[in-house]
């Protein structure tokens, strides 16, 4: 898939760094994530993916360094304005995160009910929450509680809460980790249906090679707490870099 031309820049992170005491795990990384692209960034096991996207969405913050989702610095924002941002935020957690003591229906009102004054939200909720399941194929799950959902239902129903209000930019965590390899192609399949349709900005962080290959249209791979290599996904796994080579050797 080939991006606009004129393309606007929705999200970019400059020489972010974070470190644990002398664990320095992000050594000054850079992102640029462009209108309607899938950008995939790929790390080893403790490379600072999972550090890097918590700092991203506020939920830990970074020691330096500037995040600017649609032109505005989170690193700067008081609380009530980053609730407002993460509306235009969808977040799919690694494992899905579902509330186990809520049902398919009210895991995906908690965001609506959360944000109703934004939306202005008067009435009944029910037209949305009905679209978000149509979205993936769940509709019929509506009343059905985490526990009777296969692991690929409850990550389909995490992209349904994701999507339900209709954000502008989607973070994925590790979408297809712990599902069999078909489910995770269906998934693979709905990100790239749920782009297609609302064209949406994905950030996108995995270290499963085969999405990276059928969901990017750019890579970048975190190194040393840095943004080590950066391409398409033809051009990186045909590099002569030892250490680009790595991610893709099979």
């Amino acid at each position: 898939m080939k991006l606009k031309e004129n393309i606007v820049t929705v999200l970019e992170i400059q020489n972010l760094k974070k470190s644990f005491g002398e664990n320095h795990v992000l050594n000054g990384f850079n992102l640029r994530l462009f209108e309607g692209e899938n950008l995939v960034v790929m790390g080893k096991s403790g490379s600072g993916k999972s550090v890097m996207i918590k700092c991203l969405v506020g939920l830990m913050q970074a020691d330096s360094g500037s995040i600017r989702i649609r032109n505005q610095d989170i690193t700067v924002l008081g609380q009530t304005e980053l609730d407002l941002l993460r509306t235009e935020i969808g977040f799919l957690f690694q494992g899905s995160a579902l509330y186990d003591s809520m049902t398919v229906r009210e895991n995906l009102e908690f965001p609506l009910r959360r944000h109703k004054k934004k939306l202005r939200m008067t009435g009944h909720t029910e037209a949305l929450v009905i679209e978000a399941l149509e979205n993936v194929g769940l509709v019929d799950a509506i009343d059905l509680m985490p526990a009777e959902l296969s692991g690929g239902m409850q990550r389909r129903i995490a992209l349904a809460r994701a999507l339900i209000l209709k954000p502008k930019i989607i973070l994925y965590d590790e979408p297809t980790t712990g599902l069999d390899p078909i489910t995770a192609k269906e998934i693979i399949e709905l990100m790239r249906s749920i782009q297609a349709k609302y064209g949406t900005s994905s950030l996108i962080i995995t270290h499963d090679v085969d999405c990276a290959r059928v969901i990017s249209n750019r890579i970048i791979l975190l190194v040393d707490g840095i943004n080590y290599a950066e391409g398409t996904y033809q051009e990186l796994s045909h590099s002569d870099d030892p250490e680009t080579m790595a991610f893709f050797k099979h």
